[in-house]
């Protein structure tokens, strides 16, 4: 190694830690270039203070020579100068030449580091261990020498002397040598790279807290603070570099905040002077040493200072290979330094800023595109359109200032700002001398003419369009084309700038961006002035007249420019030029009169339409017309005044909300979306091959909206040639709001939309395309009707009920004799009343007239005169009718009422009838004629009949009952009397003796009444007999004539009836015992005793003759569906019973109570039993059986017999099993109701508990 004589080179990027070596220099040079290989070869962690995390770094180092200059002296803090280890260096194996030289060598170097408080030293000793040293007698072991080295000057430190063995050799004891010796090097280069640097650090804070004193530079703590970025950069540490520098332009841009708030430092007028030089951004070299020398002697400006700081961060930042964070920098620093300048209250020459930062835009591109290839650049223009635009338009203010942008040449004084710009940027650097493409070339190229400029300016302004428009910044890229339109304005080249105008606009207008949208109007209206362009130009100039954004005079300036076309006098008769009226008056609300927008034939509607004007000045307008289109719809006979009452709003006030103001392409007036499900399937099969989504509006989705701000002119027929018009003329708009009123009379039935609005004004017409939400009104011609319908929701039966008769004249005009004539009916007549009235209303309801209803009966017609009214009234008028209640019957078969009353009977749970919810209706129907038509009409009324009957029959022995339950099915309360139950045929063997109150009783709604009369008879009864009951009621809350009201009636007949059998059941202890037990058998004796001799009821196949007496077989059945009994042994059987009066047949059987208490009766079923060749029999399963009646109620039969269990007893009466299908079974009948009496249902017998002992065993411990 040759050791530089000169103090090292520093701020560069090459720089290194200095270690400085001493001893034997031909040693080292020997080793020189091994170490400076292997020593960054591994990395070392650093440590840091402070908490910040720890780093992997590779260690570099610069080994000099030592000198004594070397030694920072007191209050030197350069980091790159310092020596950060010393190393002595010997390879002495001699005793006498290690005291006569070395020793002294070492004691000398030492004495050198101790002068400066130095401890950051090594002695490194190099061992060789050849054969030609070891024939010497004189040499001592290298041990020896290493420990008089350690003795002599390592006593505290014995690790600060290291032995490096064979380093020339390539053997594994000289590479363990060679890795701790590397080892050690670096963790002693590290430790002292670390203090002294955490000691500058301090020195550096110490040095920032002290900025509040007056003579505290920003220039000297700047060259400090870099001085440790540069000690970061050394180490490869870029990002720790960066963050120094950020500090300290956050720094500086505070105080220059605080200078513009009025807190400034003494030492920011040295920042202040005026601007002399604006050549831009110097990026190609690592650092600016001219702007750097500057900085240091406190003689840089503001734009030396940022564009120094720059420089090196973007050196940093093309390290870190974030090229695109330059950018986004400099962009930042462009605009900020334009703020600073303005807050120092800088003098800048005109134009000065703009040179700079097209120089510095440009520089930094042309930077960033050295390192980076094309493919980077065309994928990142996001990041580089910023510098780009910025760019632009600095060179269009270059151009405007330099007077290159007009249609003259520039003039003198032009040509002398042009000078002066360009004297700023002195010569170009060294480093852009060669370069064709270079920033300084392009500007002085650009400045040089009006050609040139409009070439380098028209390149870059389209280029950059088309960076915007490739990353979808279109708002950006229509600010540009308004830029290039200005530039063809200033050029007077109008057709061009309105292109990027139109465009521009249309953007502003569907996001709703509203000063955008004026001030880009103001450009257009001035450009289609100049074009000629009229109908474009007064189109826009309404809206800039309307146009809030604007001041009053620039509204009254457009304005007049309308006005002054409208009254412009021309020869020839030119066709008017229609204009949209969302900018000259808004549509706000319109009112009907009548309110529901209905009208007959020759009826007269008003129209009350309220506008409010934009205008800043009062306008005459000559003619406000409203188009109307006419139709007529396929089903106009459903549209009566009393439907289209139903369908129209009933104020009559349509209101329209134009808050969209100016805006006639705005984004919510686009149509909805009309999505349909689609689905497509096999035709064999049916299957689903695919589905999707039809839009159904997209001609209306996709359609092309224009640019222009200009409407078109309302699309359908020309508003004067419309066949259909209202008109209203000579009318002043005041600013704000104005009502207007049309009046029309109704000439052709149908639908009439109002669907255009025009305001003339001289020569130019306001038109609103289309009036939307829709305005309708309607125009009816109405035949004659007539309507019956009753006041109340339903009419009931058996009582007057008042009905209403609405006569709607529609074109009928009523004359004098006109009548209605009513078909009269026994079952529906109706009652007449001398204080009735009939009333005449009009059209919209408001009542005309109210006088007497003539009525005039006959025996078939009922004639009601109609008073006099004209067409398109309505008459109406009440009439009281009565529906007489029709008799009402009850037909039940054998088998129904059979099944019926197993349905109904139960002996366990005896609950209360439900009320069916069944209502019965009565149909009436009248005929009418009216005398607008040839044709009678027929109406047709329902009647609710309020009463719903039936009937039960109750036993008690051979007494029997009829119960009759009668049920009030209307909101009504009513008084029954004269309730009666007779026998249709009169016999007089049979009585009927009433049980029931004489007095009257009420029946309240939803209630019902239980009447109940005994059957008695003197002889045997007959087996069927027919009963009627009636009675007489009259509502609680009217008075109604009895003679006008008639009995309601319920016929019934009874069969069968007559008591048969007598089933008695007892109970006995056991032998021996007073009362059952639990768990004790007790015997059950079941009593069968014929009531009655041989009847027509009891000859049927079961019946079998002899010639003494009659038989018939019947089957029995014991069973208890509490379980509170369990029947043992036999519990059903088949008796064969003789058929005459007091024919006993008793039953023995088993049972055991399963619980203590008093418990009821077991049930005892009793059937018909019949052979299988009955073709009368009834089918019934096992578990079917015949229950016996009791003189309180009827019993529902709610629980059935366990038929699992039936079967497992006997097998004489099974049911159509599976395992006897197809045998010859006989079959089961039940009685009729009545036939068998039951005397010990809802008998009970007490059982008590049973005494057993229990022995409880207890173990004590």
């Amino acid at each position: 190694m040759e050791p530089p004589e000169d103090k090292p080179v520093i701020y560069t990027m090459e720089n290194k830690p200095i270690v400085t070596c001493a001893g034997d220099q031909s040693l080292f040079n020997s080793l020189y270039s091994t170490l400076a290989v292997q020593l960054p070869r591994e990395p070392m962690e650093w440590r840091r203070s402070y908490g910040r995390p720890s780093k992997m770094i590779h260690l570099e180092a610069n080994f000099v020579q030592f000198k004594e200059e070397l030694i920072p002296k007191e209050g030197n803090k350069a980091l790159l100068t310092f020596p950060f280890l010393h190393i002595f260096w010997t390879d002495c194996c001699d005793t006498e030449l290690y005291k006569s030289s070395v020793k002294d060598d070492i004691t000398k170097w030492q004495n050198i580091l101790k002068i400066y408080n130095t401890v950051d030293w090594l002695i490194v000793v190099v061992v060789e261990t050849d054969s030609k040293k070891k024939n010497k007698t004189n040499i001592l072991p290298r041990t020896s020498i290493v420990d008089k080295i350690r003795n002599d000057f390592c006593n505290k430190q014995s690790d600060r002397c290291v032995v490096l063995t064979d380093p020339s050799k390539d053997s594994s004891r000289s590479q363990e040598s060679w890795s701790a010796f590397l080892t050690k090097l670096r963790t002693l280069l590290l430790m002292s790279f670390t203090k002294n640097l955490g000691r500058f650090e301090d020195d550096m804070r110490t040095l920032r807290e002290k900025r509040t004193e007056p003579n505290w530079s920003f220039c000297d703590y700047f060259m400090v603070q870099e001085e440790l970025a540069f000690v970061f950069e050394m180490l490869q540490q870029f990002e720790d570099a960066l963050v120094q520098y950020d500090e300290l332009d956050a720094l500086f841009s505070q105080y220059v905040v605080n200078f513009g708030a009025g807190d400034g430092a003494n030492w920011l007028t040295s920042f202040c002077q005026p601007v002399q030089s604006w050549y831009g951004l110097v990026l190609r070299k690592p650092i600016d040493m001219e702007k750097r020398e500057l900085i240091q002697k406190n003689k840089a400006t503001l734009l030396d200072l940022r564009s120094y700081l720059f420089s090196r961060q973007c050196t940093l930042l093309l390290f870190l290979q974030r090229p695109w964070e330059v950018s986004q920098r400099a962009v930042e620093l462009l605009h900020n330094c334009i703020q600073e300048l303005k807050l120092l209250e800088v003098v800048v020459p005109a134009g000065a800023l703009d040179c700079w930062v097209f120089l510095s835009c440009l520089e930094v591109l042309q930077r960033i595109e050295g390192c980076c290839d094309r493919v980077q650049m065309e994928a990142n223009v996001s990041h580089t359109v910023g510098l780009w635009s910025y760019a632009t338009e600095k060179l269009k203010s270059l151009g405007y200032l330099c007077g290159l942008v007009s249609e003259n040449r520039p003039n003198s004084e032009d040509l002398n700002r042009t000078v002066d710009v360009l004297a700023g940027l002195r010569e170009e650097r060294p480093e852009t001398v060669n370069s064709p493409q270079s920033p300084y070339k392009k500007l002085i190229e650009a400045l040089s003419s009006v050609e040139a400029f409009e070439k380098h300016y028209l390149d870059l302004a389209n280029a950059i369009m088309e960076m915007y428009k490739n990353i979808g910044r279109t708002r950006s890229a229509k600010l540009v084309g308004k830029d290039l339109a200005e530039f063809y304005m200033r050029k007077q080249k109008p057709q061009k700038a309105e292109v990027y105008l139109q465009e521009a606009l249309k953007t502003y207008l569907v996001e709703g961006w509203t000063l955008p949208v004026t001030h880009t109007r103001k450009q257009l209206a001035d450009c289609q002035k100049l074009l000629k362009q009229t109908e474009n130009y007064l189109q826009t100039s309404s809206l800039l007249a309307s146009d809030i954004h604007l001041t009053e005079d620039e509204r009254k300036y457009f304005c007049q420019e309308i006005l002054n076309y409208a009254n412009k006098q021309t020869d020839s008769q030119g066709s008017k030029i229609v204009l949209s009226m969302s900018s000259f008056a808004k549509l706000r609300s319109l009112q009907f009169d009548p309110p529901n927008a209905v009208a007959h034939v020759g009826g007269t509607l008003l129209i009350d339409l309220t506008l409010e004007s934009q205008m800043p000045v009062p306008i005459h307008v000559d003619q406000i017309a409203i188009s109307v289109l006419y139709n007529i719809e396929k089903n106009s006979y459903r549209k009566t005044a009393e439907w289209l009452t139903k369908h129209k709003v009933s104020n009559g006030i349509i209101h329209f909300h134009n808050d969209a103001k100016n805006f006639p392409i705005f984004r919510d007036t686009f149509p909805a979306l009309e999505l349909f499900e689609m689905y497509e399937r096999s035709p064999s099969d049916n299957a689903l091959n695919s589905t999707g989504i039809i839009c159904k509006n997209v001609h209306m989705l996709l359609r092309r909206h224009e640019s222009s701000s200009s409407l078109e002119s309302p699309a359908g027929l020309p508003l004067e040639d419309g066949a259909h018009q209202l008109k209203c003329s000579n009318i002043i708009l005041q600013p704000g709001i104005s009502k207007i009123t049309f009046k029309t009379q109704a000439k052709e039935a149908g639908t009439y939309t109002l669907r255009q609005l025009c305001a003339s004004v001289g020569r130019i017409q306001f038109a609103l395309p289309h009036i939307y939400p829709l305005v309708q009104y309607d125009v009816y011609s109405q035949e004659p009707q007539l309507k019956v319908k009753p006041l109340t929701d339903s009419l009931l039966a058996g009582i007057p009920q008042r009905v209403t008769f609405t006569v709607t004249t529609g074109h009928y005009s009523i004359k004098s004799g006109d009548a209605l004539q009513l078909s009269n009916s026994e079952e529906m007549p109706f009652l007449t009343s001398a204080d009735s009235s009939v009333v005449i209303f009009s059209n919209t309801g408001e009542k005309i007239e109210e006088c007497p209803l003539v009525i005039q009966s006959s025996e078939k017609i009922t004639s009601i005169t109609l008073p006099l009214a004209p067409a398109y009234h309505v008459i109406e008028f009440e009439l009281e009718v009565i529906c007489h209640l029709p008799v009402t019957h009850t037909v039940t078969s054998e088998s129904e009422r059979s099944t019926a009353n197993n349905r109904d009977l139960s002996r366990k749970n005896r609950e209360k009838p439900k009320l069916e919810s069944t209502t019965s209706y009565v149909d009436q129907k009248m005929s009418i004629d009216c005398p607008w038509s040839i044709y009678s009409t027929i109406i047709t009324l329902t009647f609710r009949i309020p009463f719903q009957a039936n009937h039960s029959l109750l036993t008690a022995g051979k007494r029997k009952y009829t119960q009759i339950c009668l049920q009030n099915w209307s909101e009504f309360t009513f008084c029954l009397i004269d309730c009666h139950l007779a026998e249709i045929s009169t016999s007089p063997n049979l009585q009927l003796m009433p049980l029931n109150s004489t007095s009257q009783q009420q029946i309240l709604s939803k209630q019902s009444i239980i009447f109940l009369w005994e059957l008695k008879w003197t002889k045997d009864p007959p087996a069927c007999f027919h009963c009627q009951f009636s009675v007489t009621f009259s509502p609680i809350s009217n008075e109604t004539p009895a003679a006008c009201t008639k009995p309601y009636i319920y016929a019934f007949k009874l069969e069968n009836f007559f008591t048969l059998y007598n089933v008695k059941a007892e109970i006995f202890p056991p032998l021996g015992t007073e009362y059952c037990k639990t768990g004790s058998l007790c015997s059950l004796e079941v009593s069968v005793t014929r009531l009655a001799d041989l009847l027509e009821v009891d000859k049927d196949e079961a019946l079998t003759e002899s010639d003494e007496y009659c038989t018939t077989k019947l089957m029995y059945e014991v069973v208890d569906n509490s379980s509170n009994w369990a029947v043992c042994g036999k519990s059903s059987g088949v008796i064969s019973m003789p058929v005459a009066a007091r024919a006993t047949h008793k039953v023995h059987m088993e049972v055991m109570p399963l619980f203590a208490g008093c418990l009821p009766f077991p049930d005892v079923r009793l059937l018909k039993y019949l052979p299988h060749h009955s073709s009368q029999s009834m089918q019934l399963d096992a578990d079917s059986w015949i229950d016996n009646d009791s003189v309180s109620i009827d019993k529902n039969l709610d629980d059935q017999a366990d038929s699992s269990s039936i079967r497992s007893r006997s097998s004489t009466h099974s049911s159509t099993s599976g395992e006897h299908k197809g045998l010859p079974m006989p079959r089961l009948q039940p009685f009729s109701t009545g036939q068998v009496f039951n005397a010990s249902s809802g008998m009970q017998i007490l059982v008590i508990p049973s005494k057993d002992d229990h022995i409880l065993e207890v173990n004590v411990t």
